[in-house]
């Protein structure tokens, strides 16, 4: 048995640690025994587990938890990127929350991140041509979690939206990767204009909380948009942008914004 667990370990290091920690936390507190077992431990995957959990949040009269079941393990067995996507995700919140110290809290307990792997099944939805199904799930992901992305949004791996409550990202949007973010952070359009309307968001960006990025405008790579923020025009890559409307106010700071999650604004010309 030992010898099967390291090489379980070997092959996916997250799962494994996952399953670890579920042991340890229906150890503390055996009450939340069969939400764990449920949840995590009766699944021999991690893909396994999420499509449980997605099926789960999801379900409601008009969609039983069988068939989001069904969708969602169709979804994770065609489409591997869709499982690497979510173990960087959360090693994206466990390294940048500071609230976070186990890999399990993210698929358990952490709205956000769940939110962001309902959104990926929508995507996948989508892209296979199976638009209202996709809208389905949009709708029940903003019902649940009250967060709102588009699925035909492009979202990239290792991200972070920390509390998540009132996200909204638009049709056209692009995400990059290693990309974190607050609550009431807005990538949406300026008005009833149809076609390539939505932000375009580099790699490596910290988006503040109540940040609001309008149009079809780029933001560069590991640039800061400070909080409360009103973003109508391109953002240089490496720089951190404050204000309404927001302007250029100082460098980033850092090589990795999103990584070090430092929103405090220094020596800048505010």
């Amino acid at each position: 048995m030992a010898e099967i667990k390291q090489k379980v370990a070997a092959i996916d290091p997250v799962w494994s640690r996952v399953c670890e920690e579920a042991i340890a936390a229906i150890a503390a507190e055996p009450l939340l025994g069969g939400l764990v077992h449920s949840s995590l431990l009766h699944h021999p995957t991690m893909e396994r587990a999420l499509a449980y959990r997605f099926s789960l949040k999801l379900a409601s009269g008009e969609m039983s938890e069988q068939i989001l079941r069904e969708i969602a393990d169709e979804a994770y067995s065609s489409d591997p990127s869709l499982g690497q996507a979510a173990r960087a995700d959360v090693m994206a919140v466990f390294d940048r929350d500071p609230a976070c110290h186990r890999f399990l809290q993210p698929i358990l307990f952490f709205k956000g991140y769940q939110a962001v792997q309902a959104y990926r099944v929508g995507h996948w939805l989508w892209r296979q041509g199976r638009q209202d199904m996709a809208y389905f799930v949009q709708m029940r992901v903003s019902e649940v979690f009250g967060v709102d992305i588009h699925p035909a949004a492009r979202v990239g791996k290792g991200i972070m939206i920390d509390h998540a409550h009132s996200i909204v990202i638009g049709e056209t949007a692009v995400v990059g990767d290693n990309v974190s973010m607050l609550h009431s952070v807005t990538l949406g359009g300026t008005g009833k204009e149809d076609g390539d309307r939505h932000p375009k968001i580099g790699d490596g960006v910290l988006i503040g909380a109540g940040a609001k990025v309008l149009g079809n405008i780029r933001i560069g790579h590991c640039s800061r948009i400070a909080a409360g923020s009103v973003v109508l025009h391109d953002v240089p890559p490496k720089t951190t942008v404050a204000g309404v409307p927001a302007k250029v106010v100082g460098e980033a700071g850092c090589s990795q914004p999103s990584m070090s999650m430092d929103q405090i604004l220094k020596n800048c010309d505010c």
